[in-house]
């Protein structure tokens, strides 16, 4: 039987700081990976490893779409997973040092030819994500049942995305430079080893996300469905399809910017320098806005917040394209912009998910937590490979060389796939969100009527 606590959290009593910054932590282990994989991976494969980049892009397109298709049976698995320490905690312990390890050796350069970098590339970056995916799943799952009130889910959320960006700003602003202190002159031995202490403190993170939660909402008892059938009721979902398309165009916003500003630092403004500050300070913006959001949806709704902001990160990339190579200041301050509208965007996505999952056990009486999650996720991955898949072809179509000067057309491709391409898919995401049909007034039906069944049952 739950105890007072669990039953508090479950209608939506104020979460304990404790439990808040625990889960938090999590997504700051996930970004010692994610972020690396966003900035740096792409220019490892190019820079370091000696892959074409024709052949990186299309490398990395099919081992996250293999990865993204994982994603829904991961859900399953973990909704139907059954342990007296719940459904989705127990992957914060078995899986961390399977992520570890797979982590290493891909960011390890084998002593190789290049057809056989290639594909030890596509082995070990698959199984990295693989096993990613083990924890990622049930750790994003979490979040939906730790606490049935919208606003605390989005308070919750906001400490994971303040950790998160907090992880990508340790792995922007000092990745480099523990690659030449780690390397002592040997740049592929430094990416080892940076990523061995990376997978240690990650492992402690996991560990704290498991000690520190609690599994408050439980799925019906009639709602063990077959996978067919969580997946039908997603589809059904017009919440949910909403925020699967809206996802995957963000996704692509966030990984082309990410990905080409290393190139475009070192190859068009040529301050490679500049790299660890410039994004390093971006992801501040991104914690600041994270942070902010809270504050923000007591005043607007998240579906005309998402909105508004999705504009003006389009609007403001766009104009980037126009800043001089040798306007500094003005590059930082465009891009902290950016960063400070972009950052309440995945604490606002995951709320939103958490009540989609709201929703179809509202309609249905079955509830798939896990999969409204994986199933978003992979989404996500699927908007992530195709923009990494494009950032390596538009530069393998321009004539990049790397580590060499670059064409006119090579520094416009990179120019433009920081500014514009990006800029332009921002306002697209913003044009989605207007058929997301989930208002407050809907939410908060949805969400007494949830309570009035869960009560009735106990």
């Amino acid at each position: 039987m739950q105890d007072r606590r669990d039953e508090q959290g479950a209608k939506g009593a104020r979460l304990p700081l404790r439990e808040k910054v625990g889960y938090g932590l999590g997504d700051f282990g996930f970004n010692l990976y994610w972020a690396n994989i966003s900035a740096f991976l792409l220019i490892f494969y190019t820079d370091v490893m000696g892959l074409a980049a024709a052949a990186v892009g299309t490398m990395i397109l099919v081992t996250k779409l293999v990865d993204a298709a994982t994603d829904p049976l991961m859900g399953a698995i973990a909704d139907r997973t059954r342990t007296r320490m719940g459904r989705f905690r127990p992957y914060m312990l078995w899986g961390a040092l399977p992520l570890a390890f797979t982590g290493v050796l891909t960011w390890t350069v084998p002593d190789l030819g290049e057809g056989g970098k290639l594909l030890w590339a596509y082995a070990t970056f698959t199984l990295m994500m693989l096993a990613y995916t083990v924890l990622s799943t049930p750790y994003s799952a979490l979040s939906g049942v730790i606490t049935a009130d919208s606003q605390q889910r989005t308070t919750l959320i906001s400490f994971r995305f303040i950790a998160a960006f907090a992880g990508t700003t340790v792995v922007n602003w000092f990745t480099l430079d523990l690659v030449d202190w780690l390397g002592r002159g040997d740049e592929a031995l430094g990416w080892q080893m940076t990523l061995g202490l990376y997978g240690i403190i990650a492992t402690a993170t996991f560990a704290t996300v498991f000690l520190t939660t609690r599994e408050r909402i439980v799925p019906p008892p009639q709602a063990q469905a077959p996978v067919k059938q969580d997946i039908l009721d997603l589809l059904h979902n017009r919440p949910w399809m909403v925020l699967f398309a809206l996802a995957l165009v963000i996704m692509v916003t966030i990984v082309m910017r990410g990905g080409s500003v290393v190139y475009y630092l070192k190859y068009y403004v040529e301050r490679p320098d500049l790299t660890g500050v410039f994004l390093g300070t971006y992801s501040l913006s991104l914690a600041a806005g994270a942070a902010l959001t809270p504050v923000l949806t007591r005043f607007m709704d998240k579906r005309r917040l998402m909105m508004w902001l999705m504009a003006g990160v389009g609007v403001v990339s766009c104009a980037m394209f126009f800043v001089p190579k040798d306007a500094i200041a003005v590059m930082f301050a465009m891009n902290l912009l950016i960063g400070l509208m972009l950052g309440p965007k995945s604490p606002l996505a995951f709320s939103m998910y958490a009540d989609c999952a709201d929703y179809t056990e509202w309609k249905t009486g079955r509830r798939a937590t896990a999969m409204t999650f994986s199933a978003a996720t992979f989404s996500q991955k699927l908007g992530g490979a195709l923009a990494s898949a494009a950032i390596a072809w538009v530069l393998a179509g321009m004539g990049y060389v790397a580590n060499e000067a670059q064409s006119d057309a090579s520094q416009l491709g990179i120019v433009l796939l920081l500014t514009v391409i990006p800029g332009a898919v921002a306002l697209l995401a913003a044009w989605v969100m207007r058929f997301y049909p989930l208002d407050e007034a809907t939410l908060a039906r949805v969400q007494v009527e949830l309570q009035a069944r869960r009560d009735a049952e106990t």
